[in-house]
């Protein structure tokens, strides 16, 4: 791992700043209570579609102050990739639920 001292001083900063890259407790029992099909159902294809919003918002905020941020950008490439393919699952096994997900979320245009 190749992280130079200036690295870990911005990381130590956002995290007393209380910028956490990942979505809070409270944030995701939210999530799950709206999309799930009750509060233990983490893994629902629903679930997973909107906490991947979530985290891909938060993300994209981030780097629209840390452009150079390329490890970030990556991440946040591989969690779109990762939400069209859940996207494109839900939309063969249930078309007026992916329907309705999408405009609940307010993606795909």
């Amino acid at each position: 791992i190749i992280c130079n001292v200036e690295c870990l001083r911005q990381i130590v900063t956002q995290q007393r700043k209380g910028k956490n890259m990942s979505i809070n407790l409270k944030n995701k029992q939210d999530i799950i209570k709206e999309y799930g099909a009750n509060e233990k159902d983490t893994g629902s294809v629903e679930v997973q579609i909107a906490m991947l919003s979530q985290k891909i918002s938060e993300l994209t905020e981030h780097l629209k102050t840390n452009q150079k941020d390329f490890a970030t950008k990556r991440g946040l490439l591989m969690m779109v990739g990762r939400r069209k393919r859940l996207l494109s699952y839900l939309k063969g096994r249930d078309l007026e639920g992916y329907r309705a997900l999408i405009k609940k979320l307010g993606i795909r245009g």
